[in-house]
């Protein structure tokens, strides 16, 4: 009884208390735009774990009536911004101005429809998504934006494709990947950029210099390889492509794993494996020509949109076999090599990489962290490291034949800051600092005179870019740049070429030893460049626009302009820089005109590059060494010019047919005596006529038609060679270019679903369709072989 009266006691004063509590406080609140300040419609809101909800009026104002004493939690929604939790102690009357992001569909995948998409506003660019890059992924980057008019490729067989943007290669390319400029001895011909093009989920090709936040030095333009975005929510997903192919008897494997949480924090890690044999032509084996790839990558961090930070590792190694037929030994053996029509080497298929060959590792490390300020803008800081491991082996005998020829470590570390100010987006500015250190170790235990000395380089550049939206029509931009570039070699000369250069009389006092054969210098070089870019885009009506460029930029010399001295043994040729090179001065101008309606989508592009002091590597003699006779190919500099046009065109021809054209003419010359460039890249025409079923497992069905013409405008770099074999003068012709060639592909694909979140896609293609013999003029070993011949490739792809 005195239990039950206790209760009975206890339950009074509770209730007695709740009744006693205050409910009748208010919360009210505004919610605006955390980008731009605006007020946000509309939101609803309601107090967790209750039947109270709120939402926004016009003015973005809530409020909340008869609430208790204590913590409430607040849940905030609205389209396209991300939820938003907030706690609130009440003990009066509360009023909290509250910012959500309306822009939070940034944070996410974005997905585009066509394959190759314009999106230039004030540049030429043009953006290849996941689909093509998973079509390409046993292949390379330089394959894959051949997909894009104006991109070329200059070769060193098929496995070695350094990208060319109208007529330009290498220095002048920028290459960002994950935010980072590679950094990988871009300067050699047979040098391709050293990237997995898996880690890509889209790529952008910019055209001249006109992204100054890349750097000032894009003479030819900027490839930006773009990583995935993670969607803000708990989930857990990933892909494998196992790719399979008859020419190279190979494959490759490529897989990704990635885990994303509504919080903002992400996980991913992929890896890619590329094994191949000797690959074929359509009448030999092309022997020694394998690669073996690994690549890996990971990538963590928070992705918020008001704070966020990145940390990613990526690794790199390739082994790439290099045409046994085109080592040559002297002047005869290039003689030979070009009178035969078939290699003086050919052996039976292998999966064997032998010398020559190159092995190159490359790691990046990187970490950035970015924070945005309400009503201002976003603030972004990046430090990376990055290490290029290049070993390239010639064919040698007794105890050095496993020594690399060349043995080059470069090092560098980069960091930078930029601030985005878009808290108007009629009127944006980005400005940012960027600092590099890098390091060159030529190792000298090769037994081999070294091509490229041992150097510190240092760079410093600051930019601002400024968008204006002027009218619904019109948007403009305008970039300053100025870049420092500081460099200081030591390198070993011998007299007998110190001399021979004339340094001797301007360079005297670069010398800092003296040994009985030759001198060590030391070149201490700095340059200041200025680059500008200005651009407006006009759209005249719902379907045709029009765009105007103009790019300054400068590019200092590199390393191989200005130091090589000596054998490049992959390129069999004796390799002379110029300690009198000054920087390329580039301005150029370019217009584009777009027509885009529901069936037909077209671009034509025009640009003119007048570049002062363009430098160029071409043929100048021959020299005997201790090996034998070798061409000597050395750089020089002139003023040059550089134009042509780029077509794309894709017309929906109905529901189930589409046809898609690129054309790309480029033509360039030396201003003063009209002479012709080399390694310029002959007409192109690459047409398409594509089926697509999306009723039956999305079937597709695309045959394509390359066209690539005779290159008839090139230089005369032909030379007069004494053959000791045979006592006699020989004409070395080495600049005639090979006839026109035709190429048919055809490619198939389908998607199966195997469950509800898992896609079975298989695709399967034949290059070289007629098993057509060609040699294309920019590829190096055009020399020595054919191109391939047939190929046939099965992809099986699946997303889980």
């Amino acid at each position: 009884m005195i239990k039950l009266f206790c209760k009975c006691v206890l339950a009074i004063c509770i209730t007695t208390s709740a009744f006693s509590q205050d409910c009748q406080l208010s919360f009210k609140g505004k919610i605006t735009d955390f980008h731009d300040n605006t007020t946000i419609i509309g939101a609803s809101l309601q107090i967790e774990n209750s039947k109270k909800f709120a939402t926004t009026d016009f003015d973005g104002y809530f409020e909340f009536k008869n609430l208790c004493e204590g913590k409430i939690t607040v849940v905030i929604n609205h389209i396209a911004c991300e939820t938003k939790k907030i706690t609130i102690s009440l003990d009066k009357n509360t009023f909290k101005e509250i910012t959500l992001e309306h822009h939070i569909e940034d944070l996410k995948e974005v997905i585009i429809e066509s394959p190759y998409k314009v999106t230039s506003k004030t540049t030429q660019t043009t953006k290849i998504d996941n689909k093509v890059i998973e079509q390409y992924s046993g292949k390379s980057l330089g394959d894959a934006l051949k997909n894009v008019a104006g991109v070329s490729s200059i070769n060193t067989g098929n496995t070695i494709v350094k990208p060319i943007i109208n007529g330009l290669h290498s220095s002048r390319i920028i290459v960002i990947t994950n935010g980072v400029r590679l950094q990988d001895q871009e300067w050699g011909i047979e040098h391709a950029p050293t990237v997995d093009i898996n880690n890509a989920n889209r790529i952008s090709v910019i055209k001249g210099a006109n992204s100054l936040e890349f750097g000032g030095d894009a003479i030819g333009g900027v490839i930006v390889l773009e990583p995935s975005k993670y969607a803000l929510k708990d989930s857990l997903y990933g892909k494998t492509i196992l790719g399979l192919q008859s020419n190279g008897s190979g494959g490759n494997l490529h897989s990704s794993i990635t885990k994303t949480t509504k919080k903002g924090w992400f996980l991913n890690a992929k890896t890619t494996i590329k094994r191949f044999g000797d690959f074929k032509s359509p009448d030999y084996n092309l022997t020694n020509t394998g690669l073996a790839s690994k690549a890996f990558s990971f990538q963590t961090g928070l992705k918020k949109y008001e704070k966020g930070f990145t940390v990613n590792y990526s690794f790199v190694n390739n082994n790439i076999g290099i045409l046994r037929a085109s080592h040559i030994g002297n002047i005869d053996d290039l003689v030979s090599a070009i009178n035969n029509k078939e290699p003086l080497i050919v052996r039976d298929f292998s999966y064997a990489i032998n010398a020559p060959r190159q092995e190159i590792n490359h790691h990046i490390f990187k970490v950035d962290y970015y924070k945005r300020f309400k009503n201002l803008g976003k603030l972004e800081v990046q430090y990376d490291f990055q290490k290029n491991q290049r070993f390239e082996y010639d064919i040698r005998v007794g105890d050095d034949k496993d020594k690399a020829a060349i043995d080059l470590d470069l090092t560098t570390h980069s960091i930078s800051a930029t601030f985005n100010f878009n808290n108007n987006l009629e009127q944006t500015y980005k400005v940012g600092v960027k600092g590099v250190y890098q390091n060159n170790f030529a190792n000298p235990l090769t037994g081999v005179r070294r091509l490229i000395p041992d150097y510190n380089k240092i760079d410093a550049g600051i930019f601002a870019i400024g968008n204006y939206v002027l009218n619904d029509k019109t948007t403009a931009n305008v970039g300053l740049r100025y870049d420092f570039n500081y460099i200081n070699a030591k390198k070993f000369y011998l007299k007998s070429r110190w001399i021979e250069r004339g340094y001797d009389a301007v360079y005297n006092d670069l010398i800092i030893s003296e040994e009985p054969t030759q001198w060590l210098v030391n070149p201490k070089f700095s340059f200041h460049n200025v680059s500008v870019s200005a651009g407006v885009s006009y759209q005249i009506n719902d379907k045709n626009a029009v765009l105007f460029n103009y790019g300054l930029s400068n590019r200092a010399p590199n390393a191989s302009e200005l130091f090589s001295d000596g054998l490049h043994h992959s390129a069999a040729r004796i390799e002379l820089g110029d300690l009198a090179m000054k920087q390329e001065v580039s301005n150029r101008i370019s217009s584009s005109y777009s027509f885009k309606s529901d069936k037909t989508i077209f671009l034509a592009e025009v640009f003119l590059n007048n570049i002062h002091n363009f430098i160029y590597i071409e043929p100048s003699g021959t020299e005997q060494t201790i090996r034998g006779a070798f061409p000597v190919w050395a750089y020089k500099a002139t003023n040059a010019n550089l134009y042509g046009i780029d077509v794309t065109l894709q017309q929906q021809l109905n529901d189930a047919f589409s046809f898609q054209n690129k054309s790309s003419l480029t033509f360039g010359y030396e201003t003063k005596t009209k002479r012709d460039l080399i390694d310029i890249p002959a007409p192109n025409f690459k047409n398409s006529l594509e089926y697509r079923n999306k009723n039956w497992h999305q079937l597709g069905v695309r045959l394509e038609s390359e066209l690539v013409l005779k290159q008839t405008n090139y230089p005369d770099n032909n030379f007069t060679a004494y053959l000791p074999t045979q006592g006699i003068d020989v004409l070395v012709d080495i600049s005639t270019t090979p006839q026109s060639y035709h190429l048919l592909n055809l490619n198939t694909d389908a998607v199966f679903h195997l469950s509800k979140k898992t896609d079975l896609q298989i695709s399967a293609s034949v290059t070289n369709l007629l098993n057509t013999k060609y040699r294309d003029n920019l590829n190096r070993l055009r020399y020595y072989a054919d191109d391939l011949g047939r190929n046939y490739s099965l992809q099986l792809k699946i997303n889980y």
